[in-house]
């Protein structure tokens, strides 16, 4: 029957064009993003003069790697990798059970409060106390120059616990609850056994948002740490490129040398976006088959 409805149904010019308009804007669309990307790669790995001249559009031009060079100079990049690694595996995984958890308690119509409960979390969207409050509860709880100023002040993003509130009571029928409940199973049984196994797709999409948003974090870094040797990764960029463009800036000598240097520091930012971003990329692929299915059966009110 499905075979003879296919041979039925034809495509007309018009559909033909249509769809090769569209394949065609989609093309365009995707090498607007891509390029910036792939030419912020092979500028990195080329002769800075090239770069500069023009040379590099698609190819690199004679492979120099003096701007990783540059960069790995320092330990620092090596102590920020560290700090970001475990920056983001422990708030992540605070941010995704915390998440989690309170998504799906607020997700069940029997929790008493809910709605006020809920009202709260919505309200700091889009109200807060400010940096400075904020800065000052951080003081006085003792987290300063400590992993828990990074990981525990964003712990739950308002935006991200609706998503995962709404895809619990929309993607989880209530007829499995009832079943688990007349079974005789616990709410906190019914959780693990039950609601985590069916969440895969949600659960993937937390890591990722919060994953990603841990791993560029640099401003909170930069007002609750003090000490060097706690700043992550991007932070430590941020700090190197800075440092590089000072001293070119105050840089003293020939032109030709002055040039020099201005182009391998232009190098060094190429290395830098690189080096901050390819972990991200390199993990992306792994979640991206739940990322579609969580964020829109999260984003589903119903």
């Amino acid at each position: 029957m499905q075979a003879y409805i296919n041979n039925q149904i034809k495509e007309t010019k018009a559909d033909k064009i249509f769809n090769f308009l569209n394949i065609c804007f989609l093309c365009v669309c995707c090498l607007i993003v891509l390029y910036p990307l792939y030419f912020i790669v092979i500028a990195s790995i080329s002769e800075p003069n090239g770069v500069y001249e023009g040379k590099v559009l698609f190819l690199p031009y004679q492979p120099s790697i003096e701007g990783y060079k540059e960069l790995f100079k320092d330990n620092s990049i090596w102590v920020g990798y560290k700090n970001t690694i475990i920056y983001t595996v422990v708030g992540t995984t605070i941010s995704v059970v915390s998440t989690i958890c309170g998504a799906y308690a607020l997700s069940r119509k029997s929790l008493p409060l809910g709605k006020i409960l809920m009202f709260f979390i919505t309200f700091t969207m889009f109200f807060s106390g400010g940096m400075i409050p904020t800065y000052l509860t951080i003081q006085r709880l003792g987290m300063l120059d400590t992993i828990w100023a990074i990981v525990l002040p964003t712990a739950i993003t308002p935006w991200f616990f609706i998503i995962a509130r709404t895809f619990f009571q929309s993607s989880i029928p209530e007829e499995i609850f009832e079943a688990a409940y007349i079974d005789g199973c616990s709410d906190f049984r019914l959780f693990v056994k039950i609601t985590i196994p069916l969440s895969k797709a949600i659960i993937a999409v937390m890591v990722l948002f919060y994953g990603v948003s841990m791993w560029n974090s640099y401003f909170q870094p930069m007002i609750y740490l003090s000490k060097e040797a706690q700043y992550p990764l991007q932070l430590v960029l941020r700090n190197l490129l800075i440092q590089n463009e000072l001293s070119t800036s105050m840089m003293t000598g020939d032109a030709t040398s002055f040039v020099t240097q201005q182009r391998i520091a232009d190098q060094i930012k190429y290395g830098a976006i690189i080096i901050s971003t390819l972990p991200i990329l390199v993990i992306y692929p792994f979640v991206q088959k739940y990322f579609s299915k969580g964020v829109m059966v999260g984003s589903v009110k119903g």
